[in-house]
């Protein structure tokens, strides 16, 4: 991965996803990740609209997958549920070598190692389909160790598919995040990632933990394990925009480049949910891609979006990318 320049992430994939099969994505337990098995093109195609919107890397469609969701709701057995979250990262790479191809027959220079597959690693909340992604507070009452192993099954099943790095995302607690990062130090030394966490505020984890102190602990962990290398970035996922440079500056506002850690961001659009209503308030929603420059200057390395947007909310962004790149060669 070239990390001299700024990168695209692709955005949210049950809400671009819904451009292939409706609303059928919201209101179910399994989320998008139902379409593994039971709609393989439209996940195919829905890859398919980010990469060719720009997008540098695109996250497999495991975000909430898990055995026990595929046993239940699939009536899937635990092979074939581990077959099944294999499969969503070959969907991936399908739409990768489908772009490539297009790249090439079009003559348009793709850099090397572009694009990334990247697993998708959701917090343990998001399969409880209760919400508790968004307050961790099934870290208070459930033993870490049922957490990561829970975690270990589609790790292993998504490393073996092939997939060249892990997003640890949407995690809402410091001690779900850290306990992942040391199983991956203890047991997996040569896979790299990133952890962006879910925050409730310019300040907080969703769990109440203070974001600028949860992501110098884990850098400090990384250091320690002497594996900082193997960590793409440190940051934020689906959170409101607005709370993002608040949370970066906290970070790294006063620290000096060379010291910097690197950041990763992909915030919701900046609509609300209301349950009644369903998402409310687009048109207030300043675009992602006007946040790029501001983003990028306090050390952002990888740039997308989460729930809400769009193929054509990562166009911008990726041109808007572009553009910050062009400017620190010149620098």
């Amino acid at each position: 991965m070239n990390t001299a320049r700024i990168l695209t992430k692709d955005g949210g994939f049950g809400t671009q996803m819904t451009v292939h099969v409706g609303q059928a994505v919201d209101g179910d337990p399994l989320w998008s990740a139902r379409f593994n098995a039971t709609n393989p093109a439209a996940v195919i195609n829905t890859h398919l609209d980010f990469l060719q919107n720009g997008a540098d890397l695109i996250l497999t469609n495991t975000y909430q997958v898990s055995v026990e969701g595929y046993v239940e709701y699939l009536d899937l057995d635990v092979d074939q549920s581990i077959e099944l979250i294999k499969k969503s990262v070959r969907l991936a790479q399908i739409a990768k070598d489908k772009y490539l191809a297009e790249c090439l027959e079009a003559n348009l220079h793709v850099d090397d190692g572009l694009p990334m597959v990247i697993a998708s690693i959701g917090p343990y909340g998001a399969h409880l389909h209760d919400g508790s992604e968004y307050t961790g507070e099934y870290v208070d009452h459930i033993p870490i160790k049922k957490i990561t192993d829970w975690h270990r099954v589609r790790i292993e099943a998504c490393l073996a598919a092939g997939v060249d790095a892990l997003a640890i995302e949407t995690i809402p607690c410091q001690a779900e995040a850290e306990a992942l990062v040391e199983m991956l130090c203890d047991d997996y030394p040569e896979v790299k990632f990133w952890v962006s966490y879910q925050c409730k505020d310019s300040n907080n984890l969703a769990h109440g933990e203070n974001f600028a102190e949860a992501a110098r602990s884990m850098w400090d962990l990384l250091r320690e394990r002497n594996v900082q290398d193997k960590c793409l970035a440190i940051g934020v996922n689906c959170v409101h925009p607005k709370f993002v440079t608040p949370l970066f500056e906290s970070l790294n506002g006063d620290t000096p480049d060379s010291e910097r850690i690197p950041l990763v961001v992909y915030p919701n659009s900046g609509e609300v949910y209301d349950v009644a209503k369903g998402w409310l308030g687009r048109e207030h929603c300043v675009p992602l891609a006007s946040y790029v420059p501001e983003w990028s200057k306090l050390g952002a390395k990888i740039i997308g979006g989460c729930c809400r947007t769009y193929d054509r909310d990562i166009r911008l962004i990726s041109e808007s990318v572009k553009e910050q790149n062009k400017l620190k060669k010149l620098i």
